[in-house]
């Protein structure tokens, strides 16, 4: 958690933050020499980075859009949300619907600096960014820009992509979950991403080495160690699979292709409701 006494906004560029790596990753230009070096060292060892960047980016809007459309969510907490990039969750869940609520939350201060993008809101829905770090999650559940924008006595989805990969075991990453799910009400959503080594171990360990050697936590799991996350949820068909077999768009991948394109992602997706 970033000390209270601390200017929010300095930008420490002499670290590499995994929030403008995925940025410079996807192809953003919000990102600093430190992070070129870093993500250029992941794409040496795993080029299939930038494949499983965008399929990240596109269960994001898929499960959004089906949130919204199909299970009638019209309010979201968004953990992590990274360098804003179109089109931002907002965006997706206020096409759909636009009265649609969002809380944005992050603790890279260049999110912050950019948080004005995250709350461009259509005049019936409404946005705010939320400074704080999930580790510290009742920060998160006690601030005035949740609690002024959502009403937790309603349904919420709250959208962890790509999140907890960040969060070393030390820290008790299903324990947070478990803070930020308890005060939803019944019939709430979680939508979750998580990097694994299940579908290509070697490359992933390699990719954990470098994130280790600039200071990042980076913990990709097992199946097993993710399913916790969604504990006491009931899972939306077709459950935890690889983001891109999560209610995929337009005409089907073949069996083939999409096993290869689990070993290119390397990450488990799924959403789950609260019962």
């Amino acid at each position: 958690m970033t000390d209270a006494t601390a200017d929010p906004t300095r930008i420490d560029r002499t670290r590499a933050h995994p929030a403008r790596i995925y940025d410079y990753i996807l192809g953003g230009h919000d990102n600093y020499e430190v992070d070129h070096t870093a993500a250029r060292q992941v794409l040496s060892v795993w080029p299939q980075a930038r494949t499983a960047a965008r399929v990240n980016r596109a269960f994001m809007r898929r499960a959004t859009r089906w949130l919204t459309a199909e299970a009638g969510i019209d309010q979201f907490l968004d953990i992590g949300t990274g360098i804003p990039t179109e089109p931002n969750l907002h965006q997706v869940a206020q096409d759909a619907n636009p009265a649609a609520r969002v809380v944005y939350t992050d603790n890279d201060p260049l999110v912050l600096r950019y948080a004005e993008a995250l709350m461009t809101s259509t005049p019936q829905g409404r946005t705010a960014y939320l400074h704080a770090d999930v580790t510290a999650p009742h920060t998160i559940l006690e601030a005035a820009e949740l609690r002024g924008t959502l009403d937790l006595d309603r349904p919420v989805a709250l959208s962890c992509n790509a999140l907890f990969h960040f969060i070393p075991d030390r820290d008790g990453p299903h324990e947070i979950m478990q803070t930020l799910l308890k005060p939803l009400a019944p019939g709430s959503f979680l939508a979750l991403s998580h990097g694994t080594p299940d579908f290509d171990p070697e490359h992933i360990g390699y990719v954990q080495e470098i994130y280790h050697r600039q200071g990042i936590p980076l913990t990709t799991r097992a199946k097993d160690a993710i399913e916790p996350f969604f504990a006491g949820l009931e899972p939306v068909t077709p459950g935890l699979v690889a983001p891109h077999r999560w209610k995929p768009d337009g005409d089907p991948l073949t069996d083939a292709e999409a096993t290869a394109l689990d070993a290119e992602v390397s990450q488990y997706a799924a959403v789950a409701r609260k019962v």
